[in-house]
C-alpha cells in the first residue's frame, strides 16, 4: 500500500470527525480496543488516544494495513517485558521509512500490563515496535510513551517464550497470528 495514502487516509478520517459540531461529537465518541490474537487465546488492549495521539494513531495505522499479523515477540524478559514489532519477514510495507514518532510522555504508569512504545536512547525514534509489561518498571514512568493497558489476557504474556536474562532475545519466538481493532461504543 502507497504510504501516503495510507497515513494519509487515515489523518482525514480524524479531520472529518474533529469538524463535526459538539453535539455529535459524544455519539461518535467511542473506545479502541486491539485484540491480538496468540496461539494460546486473545489479549485485548485498551489505547489511550487522549494520553498518546500520535502513537496511538500509528498503531492503529499499522494494526488496520495487518502488520502485526506473523510478528514476533523478539525480545522477552522475564519480570519485565515482551517486546515486539520487528519484522521477521516482509510485511509489504516499508518501515525503515515511517516518520519517527515525537515522544508522548505522560502520566500513564507502566505497570503490569502497560503498553509502551519501543524506541532507541533518542526520545522521538520510535516508529512500530512496542512492547507490554509484566511488571512495574517505575524507570520507564515518564521517560517512554505508554499509549495502553491490558484489559484481558497478560497472563498468556507470561506465557510466551523467554528470551536470554540480559537482552531477552527470543531464538524460537512465539508470534501474533492477528491483531485487530474493536470499536465498542462509549456509554
Amino acid at each position: 500500500m502507497n504510504r501516503r495514502l495510507f497515513i494519509g487516509g487515515s489523518l482525514g478520517l480524524c479531520a472529518g470527525v474533529a469538524m463535526l459540531p459538539a453535539a455529535f461529537k459524544g455519539v461518535m465518541a467511542q473506545r479502541d480496543i486491539i485484540e491480538m490474537q496468540l496461539e494460546s487465546g486473545t489479549v485485548s488492549i485498551r489505547l489511550f488516544p487522549d494520553l498518546a495521539p500520535g502513537h496511538v494513531e500509528r498503531i492503529k495505522s499499522l494494526v488496520q494495513a495487518k502488520f502485526y499479523d506473523g510478528m514476533p515477540f523478539n525480545r522477552v524478559i522475564e519480570g519485565f517485558m515482551a517486546q515486539t514489532g520487528d519484522p521477521i519477514k516482509d510485511t509489504g510495507l516499508d518501515y525503515t521509512k515511517l516518520p519517527v514518532l515525537a515522544a508522548e510522555f505522560n502520566r500513564l504508569p507502566f505497570e503490569r500490563g502497560t503498553v509502551g512504545m519501543a524506541r532507541s536512547r533518542h526520545p522521538h525514534s520510535a516508529r512500530h515496535q512496542f512492547f507490554i509489561t509484566s511488571a512495574r518498571a517505575g524507570f520507564l514512568d515518564q521517560n517512554y510513551t505508554a499509549f495502553g493497558k491490558v484489559t484481558s489476557g497478560i497472563e498468556l504474556i507470561d506465557q510466551l517464550r523467554r528470551g536470554a536474562s540480559d537482552i531477552g532475545t527470543v531464538v524460537n519466538p512465539d508470534v501474533i497470528k492477528s491483531m485487530r481493532l474493536v470499536s465498542v461504543r462509549a456509554v
